[in-house]
């Protein structure tokens, strides 16, 4: 893997892709600034070395229109405050004044470009776009792994223009090494926790990595998939009518690879999808109709906290429960204490996904697992085995 720890950047300009698409408020205010804080570490070893930085990001979907909320130039403080150094600002990506700017930066400094995406080209892959944007830097370094999954000019076609001074960020490299330690050189057993609502959305992700695991843990809303076509009566619980064959032809697979399944057996159940609805414990597979199960009971979170203190590396990808109503948060509680515990015994914990994500930094475990992935969809493609093209276009 080809970082920016193989290269000197003393008086080069690096070319930085970062992911700030971060969450702001009504004010525009930035409201979770973990992906600047994430880059940190390359942007103080390229200016450590001599350098100076051009940071390029996108924000938001502006569909190729310049508009002031999406602008660059409200989150400029902030990412100077989070890197700890002055950010310069510009508010072009490519043109005489971006040119300008980028000649004018000198060693030790940075520039924050505008918004990629106020160019319809960036998102298309525009190959003249990507040229101009490479006539600002000297080596070009992708360290946005949360865009690494998409084709677009300044994640994959610009990498062309730097054949022997492209490199992985370190956030990257660390992003990559997770994935690696899940799919390939973890220690054994290996857990994997797939939660969320939908089967058909987590397909590709269970069969590309039961080769790798030893246990699948199956919770939230795609549980009651499985538990109905294994005879369960589910009353009104969330159901993939469509893929109930599929769960089962899922469940004799993980058989043939010797992954054991892990499915709840009880659940927390209510009379409506509401914090506030009627609610009780019920047998997974014995839900009254017009009830409908929303967490895990009391004995899966049991049973999950025993398989989780016997594994030595966990993937974490779905909440187990409706955990955005604090009726039916213990069930994805309980199994983050079983994570944090597993990861004090020395199992390498990693959490991605959206939803798993959100979770995690809302309820305080962000701290206590080994690592929180940034990127969501791409995290997901490498869990289904696929190159992405911002991986792709430093590799060849």
């Amino acid at each position: 893997m080809k970082t920016i720890n193989d290269f000197n950047f003393k008086d080069k300009k690096a070319l930085v892709r970062v992911d700030f698409n971060v969450p702001q408020d009504d004010q525009l205010k930035i409201t979770d600034n973990t992906r600047i804080s994430a880059v940190k570490p390359t942007v103080d070893k390229i200016l450590n070395d001599g350098g100076s930085v051009i940071l390029m990001t996108h924000l938001g979907r502006p569909k190729g229109e310049a508009k002031d909320e999406f602008s660059l130039k409200h989150i400029v403080n902030e990412v100077s405050e989070v890197l700890g150094h002055e950010v310069k600002f510009v508010e072009e990506s490519i043109g005489e004044k971006a040119e300008k700017a980028a000649s004018d930066l000198q060693p030790g400094e940075i520039l924050l470009l505008e918004n990629l995406r106020f160019h319809n080209e960036e998102e298309k892959g525009d190959e003249e776009f990507a040229e101009q944007l490479s006539k600002l830097g000297d080596a070009y370094v992708n360290d946005a792994f949360g865009t690494a999954h998409r084709a677009h000019a300044s994640t994959a076609v610009i990498a062309n223009y730097f054949q022997s001074t492209k490199f992985f960020g370190l956030l990257m490299e660390n992003e990559l090494k997770a994935i690696d330690k899940v799919l390939k050189s973890g220690e054994r057993p290996v857990t994997a926790i797939l939660g969320g609502s939908k089967v058909s959305t987590k397909i590709t992700i269970i069969e590309n990595i039961l080769p790798a695991i030893d246990n699948l843990i199956i919770g939230g809303g795609m549980a009651f998939t499985f538990i109905k076509a294994l005879g369960g009566k589910i009353g009104n619980s969330l159901v993939e009518e469509d893929k109930l064959p599929l769960a089962l032809e899922i469940l004799g697979k993980a058989k043939e690879h010797n992954v054991k399944v892990y499915l709840p057996s009880d659940t927390i159940i209510a009379e409506s999808f509401s914090n506030d609805a009627d609610r009780k414990e019920a047998d997974i597979y014995e839900i009254p109709e017009g009830w409908m199960g929303m967490d895990a009971g009391p004995k899966s979170r049991e049973q999950f906290n025993d398989v989780l203190l016997n594994s030595r590396t966990i993937l974490w990808n779905g909440p187990i429960g409706v955990f955005e109503m604090s009726n039916f948060s213990a069930g994805t509680e309980a199994l983050g204490e079983s994570i944090t515990e597993a990861t004090k015994l020395g199992a390498f914990s990693l959490v991605g996904g959206g939803d798993s994500v959100a979770f995690v930094k809302q309820f305080g475990y962000a701290d206590k697992v080994s690592y929180v992935s940034t990127g969501g969809g791409a995290m997901l493609e490498s869990l289904e085995g696929l190159e992405l093209p911002g991986i792709a276009a430093i590799n060849k």
